[in-house]
């Protein structure tokens, strides 16, 4: 075809559709435009002849009006440049583009380009001689505007045309220069390769595209690539041949599953956290420490998440015994009550009693450390992990709950906190047992203990300086920080609290009481014999420090283990001694008795100060009545009334906190 410089123009065809893009190519090209909206027109105003159109703009959103309008151009006509125009990025236009012969593809984000790319091909179309394009056409013109790696495969598997971005990882069998004459089968493994000339063969046969995800070894490891594969017409070759759009899909691939696990993560912590909390549900009903323990091994087998469960104790000798369990795992459970549990020190039940805190481990079978009978057992029952959890309120631990599970993954972080306050609220639970079980007891064991010695304040302090340490109080705080308040006799304020301040097991005090030869100070140590007995459920009614020799007196149920508390202490004091233990009746004491006594013991001023401002709303907020209009009532001055008030408040205090002795 002849071209004149100086009578033509731009052919732009789109469909009806598309007014506002056409509209926006057209103002972009700089030189004069003809537009048709069919095929019909396009063919009438070709066949016309009176304006010769080198370039054509083919506009359209859809591949087979792409396909149509193709077909007109080169149905009887000269070949004319073309370039296909899409409002978005679409592969499946773009490849119609090039199986239709198209010369360009730009996308509606290149369209600031589009008068450049119309020069381009103008030019070309003066210099145009009719020969044939070559076939590296269809790979240059997709390489520069998809996001893919471009090869045009020839029907045997033979690369025909390569593109490959210059990014773009190398494979190890095959650089990204040297693709051309090469075969699939030179490029992947030939199970691979036969697979991947399959995706050919069958878009060849069925003139469609076909979609094929392969992974292959690179330098920069494996990717995962996802292949759209598209038949076109090759007319410098002797043979059929594809459009291979290879698209790096790894990141997105990698992305996609971290999803999925991130899904099935919370999905598995939705489930434990729904176990946990009906376990939690049935320990408020439970009457007993067995009945506790009985009710969380049967709930945590009862879900699909766990095989067994099993709960093991300290004994009086210092040995953790095993107490329940259940689960499908019978072998395993018989095999744990035949051997020696707490024979290897770092066994991970016995690091969880003596450090309160959780042991996980996997791969139970493999576990060099696991005895014989029981790395058995596991193979047996295809147990993969275990998780130890101890059951712990303040100081006290009451037992190792172990859970086992055929996952491999079973204990994250994640699981490990879920159990972990399960293991906090079965500690409570036991805890409140223990002391509901004193609280209520009409008859109680009393045990007396000699604490020959300690690395602790009171000890030092009675020893260095000849005096005596009582304990007051010993409480927790809302913050389970737990405080005592000792009297020292024989020694002043000062001293007192200095020696306190420096000692290593004083965390904190504060002096209440400064006398010259006896001092009140509140303190709180970091470990405390009086903290680990309240927490096995016991009621301490007496601690004497005398020499750096102790004397503690405390109460507890007749269901207590003694033995099990003894061995507790002797882990902070080694030298304590159980001297006396037994039995004796609790007096029955009615809420009439108690006033009666707590009248006995005030004065009359007292109990009218008391009276008055109960009353007269003194205590209440804001008050009904001040401190000057009680002492006026009672015809005396305001300061004698609030000393009558206090001592008052003082008595009815020591009657309550002073029965039990301790919170």
């Amino acid at each position: 075809m002849s071209i004149n410089s100086d009578s033509h123009a731009v052919l732009i065809a789109s469909s009806t559709d598309d007014e506002a893009l056409v509209d926006e190519v057209a103002d972009d090209i700089d030189r004069p435009v003809r537009t048709v909206t069919s095929s019909e027109a396009c063919r009438r105003l070709l066949e016309d002849g009176t304006e010769q159109f080198p370039v054509v703009v083919v506009c359209a959103r859809d591949e087979s009006w792409v396909r149509s309008m193709l077909e007109t151009l080169t149905d009887g006509f000269d070949r004319r440049r073309t370039i296909v125009v899409s409002p978005k990025g679409s592969d499946r236009i773009a490849t119609a583009a090039i199986r239709g012969g198209a010369d360009d593809y730009v996308p509606a984000s290149s369209l600031g380009a589009i008068d450049d790319r119309v020069e381009t091909h103008w030019e070309r179309a003066l210099e145009d001689t009719g020969s044939p394009r070559p076939v590296t056409t269809a790979a240059e013109l997709l390489a520069t505007t998809l996001p893919d790696e471009v090869f045009v495969i020839g029907a045997d598997g033979t690369y025909l045309d390569a593109n490959v971005r210059p990014d773009a990882a190398d494979l190890y069998t095959i650089a990204s220069t040297e693709f051309v004459g090469q075969t699939l089968w030179n490029a992947f493994p030939d199970p691979q390769a036969n697979r991947l000339h399959e995706a050919v063969t069958a878009a060849l046969e069925n003139d469609a595209i076909e979609h094929v995800e392969y992974e292959t070894n690179t330098t920069e490891g494996v990717r995962l690539y996802e292949a759209r594969v598209a038949p076109i017409d090759l007319r410098s070759a002797d043979q059929r041949a594809v459009i291979w759009l290879a698209r790096d899909v790894t990141e997105r691939a990698n992305r996609e599953e971290a999803l999925r696990q991130r899904r099935d993560q919370l999905e598995l912590l939705n489930r434990i956290n729904a176990v946990v909390r009906r376990i939690i549900e049935t320990l408020v009903e439970a009457p007993t420490q067995s009945a506790v323990e009985d009710a969380v091994c049967e709930q945590l087998v009862a879900s699909d998440l766990y095989c067994g469960a099993w709960i093991s104790r300290p004994s009086g000798n210092d040995d953790v015994v095993y107490q329940t369990g259940c689960g499908d795992v019978e072998s395993y459970l018989e095999r744990i009550q035949e051997i020696d549990l707490d024979a290897d020190p770092d066994r991970p039940i016995v690091r969880a009693m003596r450090e309160s805190s959780i042991q996980s481990s996997n791969n139970l079978s493999e576990r060099s450390s696991l005895p014989n009978p029981l790395k058995e057992a596991a193979r047996e029952h295809g147990i993969e992990s275990a998780l130890a959890v101890p059951l712990a309120h303040g100081d006290s631990v009451y037992g190792v709950l172990t859970v086992l599970a055929r996952r491999a993954d079973a204990f994250g972080e994640r699981e490990e906190d879920a159990f972990r306050l399960l293991g906090e609220t079965i500690g409570f639970a036991i805890n409140a047992i223990k002391n509901r079980r004193l609280l209520f007891a009409d008859s109680v064991t009393v045990l007396e203990f000699r604490i020959g010695g300690g690395d602790s304040f009171s000890f030092d302090l009675s020893e260095q300086y000849d005096c005596t340490c009582t304990l007051e109080w010993s409480g927790a705080t809302a913050a389970g920080r737990t405080y005592q308040y000792v009297t020292v006799e024989g020694l002043d304020g000062t001293t007192v609290h200095d020696e306190a301040t420096a000692h290593p097991t004083v965390e904190e005090c504060r002096l209440i009481h400064d006398g010259d030869d006896q001092a009140t100070i509140e303190i709180r140590l970091s470990e405390s014999a009086v903290r680990t007995l309240t927490g096995y459920g016991a009621t301490v009614r007496d601690v004497i420090v005398e020499d750096g020799v102790g004397h503690l007196t405390a109460e507890v149920s007749r269901e207590t283990d003694t033995r099990e508390m003894v061995e507790a202490m002797k882990r902070i004091y080694t030298q304590t001694e159980l001297v006396s233990k037994r039995e004796a009746d609790r007096p029955v004491m009615t809420a009439r008795d108690r006033r009666n006594r707590i009248a006995d013991r005030l004065t009359d001023r007292q109990l009218t100060a008391l009276r008055l401002g109960y009353y007269g709303g003194y205590f209440d907020w804001p008050r009904g009545s001040t401190g000057e209009e009680i002492a006026e009532s009672m015809g005396i001055a305001a300061p004698t009334m609030h000393q009558h008030l206090r001592r008052g408040l003082q008595e009815i205090l020591r009657d309550f906190f002073d029965e039990d002795g301790t919170d």
